[in-house]
């Protein structure tokens, strides 16, 4: 009962201070934010960082759900960890050496992601460096296609893998018992867990390191950052949120500490 009240408090609503965080940002209206600005406030031992990636033939989707989702899962991992974090969220491009300033990327929507040779070698030299990326929300083959071939931009041989269900990962800091398929926005008015006829099945797949360190941890077929926009919605079942912060929660500690 304790944990379910911590996540709901530290998921509030926060609509009043949107508008500011967006003017700090350098928000373009109707255009998504202005990724690579110089960071507001005072740096911080963890901020979340997005990844603002070129678009490919069909446009670039990198910016769904910001600010909200940064804004709540920053806001849960103040509470629920003893991380000190930085209020708001950064955005940043593969163009900018500032990447390695950020030890934890997450990215959406990557089916409709593209990358040059040189966006591709700094990404590359990032996670290889020990950073970390976070990939959440696309669905069906097209999309899984899609993102495999921006992927293999950056590792052409490096094997993607099922990250099973008992890897160490989901039992620190939360004990994972059951992996959920956290669904999108459709779930309230549909009832449906999927977003594509071909993407009922969700899949939790990886890249490791040579040390056999995750580097990239890929959510396919599920929605986390919904769950952590939604916290407050009560149409929106509780048990798909406290999951999709104890996930990602799991995840950012064990980036922190491999």
């Amino acid at each position: 009962m304790g944990r379910r009240l911590g996540l709901i408090v530290a998921a509030v609503t926060l609509c009043t201070v949107t508008s500011a965080v967006l003017a700090q940002r350098g928000f373009r209206r109707g255009y998504g934010p202005i990724p690579d600005q110089p960071l507001t406030g005072e740096r911080k031992e963890w901020t979340f960082a997005r990844l603002a990636y070129d678009g490919g033939r069909s446009g670039s989707r990198w910016d769904v759900d910001y600010p909200r989702a940064e804004m709540h899962f920053s806001q849960a991992v103040e509470r629920l960890t003893r991380i000190d974090v930085h209020p708001d969220g950064h955005v940043l491009s593969p163009n900018t050496d500032d990447l390695f300033d950020y030890p934890w990327l997450y990215a959406v929507e990557v089916w409709s992601w593209a990358f040059s040779d040189s966006q591709a070698a700094r990404l590359r030299e990032y996670l290889l460096r020990g950073g970390f990326l976070m990939v959440d929300d696309f669905h069906g083959e097209y999309e899984w296609q899609a993102f495999v071939e921006g992927m293999r931009s950056i590792f052409p041989d490096r094997p993607i893998e099922d990250v099973p269900a008992n890897e160490a990962i989901y039992s620190l800091p939360y004990e994972i018992e059951e992996r959920l398929q956290v669904p999108g926005p459709g779930y309230m008015s549909s009832g449906m867990l999927y977003e594509r006829y071909d993407g009922v099945t969700p899949h939790w797949r990886g890249i490791r390191d040579s040390r056999g360190r995750w580097m990239v941890l890929i959510s396919h077929n599920i929605d986390y950052g919904e769950g952590w926009e939604q916290a407050d919605n009560p149409a929106y079942p509780e048990p798909f949120t406290r999951q999709a912060y104890e996930v990602a929660v799991n995840y950012l500690i064990y980036d922190m500490t491999h």
